[in-house]
This record gives C-alpha cells, structure tokens and sequence, in this order.
C-alpha cells in the first residue's frame, strides 16, 4: 500500500511567505529559504510553493530563486503559480522543481496538461482545482487565486485532468483555507471516488484528526497544511506518528537527499 504523504504549503506572495483565510487578508509570515530549512528536519514528504501573484502580475516564475529555494530542499519540491507555457516547465524541473502545478492556465487551456505529461510525465504534473461552495450547496472551480468562477463543476474538471494526463489533483477548499476548522470531507470524498488519481487534501487542517479524517474517511492519498504548521505547535513528524498510530501508512524518519 503506498504510504500517506503529509506536505506542508508556502505560499509564496512578492518577497515572503504568507497565510490567509479564504484566499484573502494575508499575514506576512517569514521567508521562504528559512522555512524550506525547517521543514527539511520535520519529517516531511514533499513541500508545496506557490505564488500567489504571479498569474494577477502576467509574470514568468522567478526561476532564480526557485533555484535557491531547490538547492536547499532535500524533498521532492512542487513549484505553481504563472505557468502557462511549456518552456516554462522545463525551466522549472532545470533550476530543481521535482514537479509543477497548474491551475489557472489549464482553464483556458486545458491542453497544457496534456502537453506537460507528455513532455516530462504524468508523475510531475499536479492539477491544482480550488473550489467554493456555492450558496445553493453546489461546489464550483475557481481559478486566479480563488477569484474568478470558472462555472465548472470539481468533480467533471478532475476527471477531464486525469484523462488529460495529470498525475495527481491538488484540492483545496477555498472557504475553509485557514480557518483550521477541517477540511471540506464532502467534497475531498467526491473528487477522490470520482478519479484514478491520488487527491492531496487541502485547506481547513488544524488538528491531526483532520489529516486522519481526510485520509482514512474519504480516500485523499496526501494531506497538505500551513496554518496548523505555521501558527501552532504542530508538527508534521508528530503528524504522521498521529496518523501511524490510527493505522495509516505513513513513512518515519527518512529524509533523502534529493
């Protein structure tokens, strides 16, 4: 059975890292190089960086310090915001991302991620789906950062992405982002029963319980935080002994260099 991956998420705004709570009044937090360092002795399984700016700003990612960022990370290292051209990918996997995601591009582009796995492999693509649920109860695909409706639906959208080529989703809650209250299970049960791909639960982890729910209750193959890292005494090593303890496959102890 492959094991559970526990992954922390930087969000990466102009110069430093930032937290929000539904996509929206972000805190400065700190740099982005210090907590690469740290995570890299937490026990974590990969780390996720996106910037937030990029695709509001029309800029290419900022390959140089991507690659600062990558030659101090000792675990597989996802890299998202702006990309929407190949040549893009291929400057990111050269400066050390191990794999990118896409999100908004793939909207108006859906091709994008056919073109991406075909050129570097499904393993290194990751689609990122944001979703807000509607106040009708429906759930919804939001893309540039949570701000825009895209009128399609999460569950149709992931299982066009997986017939396009990606690797694994990315889905994030926008309106439980950071409130560290749980995940949306509903939905994180949908999309993963709806696709052969692995799900990366993201947005509302506070508690360790959260990581187990999302896990063991609806099928996510990885749990993504950042509040409950950055703002509590939480752990991802005491994370994933949490969820060793409740039966969950996870790995302990191994930190390899990339």
């Amino acid at each position: 059975m492959l094991k559970v991956r526990v992954i922390p998420t930087l969000l990466w705004k102009d110069f430093g890292l930032v937290k929000g709570v539904g996509f929206d009044s972000w805190r400065q937090i700190g740099s982005v190089l210090p907590a690469v360092k740290v995570y890299n002795t937490r026990d974590v399984d990969e780390l996720i960086l996106v910037d937030i700016t990029a695709n509001k700003d029309s800029r290419d990612p900022d390959y140089a310090s991507i690659r600062d960022f990558a030659d101090e990370c000792f675990v597989p290292f996802t890299v998202g915001g702006g990309i929407t051209q190949i040549t893009q990918i291929e400057k990111l996997l050269t400066v050390g991302a191990d794999k990118i995601s896409i999100n908004t591009a793939a909207y108006s582009n859906p091709r994008l991620i056919e073109d991406a796995a075909h050129h570097f492999g499904s393993q290194c693509v990751v689609a990122s789906i944001d979703v807000r649920r509607m106040s009708d109860g429906r759930y919804q695909c939001f893309s540039h950062s949570g701000t825009k409706a895209t009128g399609r639906d999460p569950i149709e959208w992931a299982k066009e992405l997986e017939s396009r080529g990606a690797g694994e989703i990315l889905l994030t809650s926008i309106e439980r982002d950071g409130t560290m209250q749980g995940y949306d299970l509903k939905l994180i049960d949908q999309v993963a029963k709806s696709v052969n791909l692995p799900v990366i639960a993201s947005g509302g982890a506070g508690i360790y319980e959260h990581l187990r729910l999302a896990v063991q209750e609806c099928g996510a193959s990885a749990v993504a935080a950042a509040s409950m890292f950055h703002f509590t005494q939480q752990t991802p090593a005491e994370a994933k002994r949490y969820l060793a303890s409740a039966g969950v496959p996870v790995r302990i102890g191994i930190i390899a260099p990339r």
